[in-house]
Formats: structure tokens, sequence, C-alpha cells
């Protein structure tokens, strides 16, 4: 009998690395440690990002050091999501607010499948206007 127990409970453990970690949670994650490194990685090839009043969009060779240099100037504090639609498997779309030691900034994210993987196609880096 308690052989089974011992069972169940190791199944219970087990259960979690089953299951895939939602992209908007992993960039979330790399937010939050200003990684972007591993960030770039998730860049579609044709991704477009919009780092605070630019008013041209960055192609993905030109999107790394201008990152780079946004979070050598803003220190991250904590990432919060806002908002997020992911009722569509080929197509995620979410809104976090990252805290910084200079502000609060709105970050917009729009992901798309790319063969296995969900990849960024659109980044928006903005001043968070309202408290």
């Amino acid at each position: 009998m308690k052989v089974i127990y011992l069972h169940s409970i190791i199944l219970l453990f087990l259960q979690p690395l089953g299951v895939k970690a939602d992209p908007i949670d992993n960039i979330m994650h790399m937010l939050r440690q200003g990684n972007t490194y591993e960030l770039s990685k998730l860049f579609s090839d044709n991704v477009e990002v919009t780092v605070l009043d630019s008013d041209n969009s960055l192609d993905k060779a030109t999107a790394v050091p201008a990152l780079d240099k946004f979070f050598a100037d803003n220190k991250p504090k904590s990432v919060r999501l806002f908002h997020k639609i992911d009722s569509n498997p080929n197509y995620l779309f979410g809104v976090v607010f990252l805290n910084t030691d200079k502000g609060l900034y709105r970050i917009a994210l729009t992901l798309d499948k790319h063969g296995t993987e969900m990849k960024i196609v659109e980044m928006r880096i903005e001043v968070e206007k309202t408290k």
C-alpha cells in the first residue's frame, strides 16, 4: 500500500516537468534580468523593435545593441504582466510593465509561431504614462 502512495507522490512532483513554459513568462524572466542575449534568441528574422521615442523600428541586428543600452541605462527591478492574449495557438500578444531604477515602462510583445517555436515579431518599449 505504501508503494502505491510513493509512486503517486513521485508522479505529482514530476508532472510539472512535462508542462512547457509559457513564452510570455520566459520573456518576462529575461526582461527582469535584462538579458538581451537570451531575449535576442527569441527574435524572428523579421523582428521590429521600437525603444522609447525612436521614430523608426529596428531590425534584429540593430535591436540588440539598442536593448543593451536601454538595460544599461535602466536597471530592471521587477516585471508584471498586465495583459495577455493567447486564444490563438499560432499567435501571442502580451503587455508587461517593467519597473526600473529610472521609472516604469510598458512593453508590448507580439509573438508568432515559426515552425515549432514562438518567436518575437514585434516589441515596443514605451514610458508608462499612467500610474
